[in-house]
């Protein structure tokens, strides 16, 4: 299985994700892991407009990507995998996708948020989400871009 990436980002495809990891990753398909994504067919044409030329697109609802990468679908090809909150990846988890890293990008701040750092952002449920991701042995990191340092995101949420 060929994971090079998994990505916690409120705005999904943009031109972090498009031009500067997908870059420094090699990536050959990015898969959108969201429910409510996935029936969106608004939504969805705009991730294919974002998305490189030569990069596949999945938009796919939690339990269909977990029977995917599980199915070995994937396995030949470079995939990187991005949703909007942390508890998109604890449910692949649970369902036994095997995911080591998941690094945190951006997470818009709200009228309900407070913020971690400038561009990351957090209600309660993401914390315990976050927590348990990391009970279950997730390292979690902090970086908007390839070049950034990677920073440990458990200690920024203290």
């Amino acid at each position: 299985m060929t994971i090079v990436g998994v990505r916690i980002d409120g705005r999904l495809i943009h031109g972090q994700v498009a031009n500067l990891w997908s870059t420094k990753l090699q990536i050959s398909r990015i898969m959108v892991v969201d429910d409510e994504v996935a029936e969106n067919a608004i939504e969805k044409s705009g991730l294919k407009l974002a998305t490189p030329p030569g990069v596949k697109l999945s938009v796919l609802p939690v339990a269909k990507a977990a029977e995917n990468i599980l199915a070995g679908k994937y396995d030949s090809q470079r995939l990187f995998i991005v949703a909007r909150r942390p508890d998109r990846f604890l449910k692949l988890v649970e369902l036994g996708v095997p995911l080591e890293t998941i690094n945190v990008g951006n997470m818009s701040q709200t009228p309900e948020t407070r913020s971690i750092t400038r561009s990351i952002n957090v209600v309660d449920e993401d914390v315990e989400v976050f927590n348990k991701l990391h009970e279950k042995g997730v390292k979690i990191t902090a970086q908007m871009v390839p070049n950034d340092p990677v920073e440990d995101f458990m200690k920024l949420l203290k």
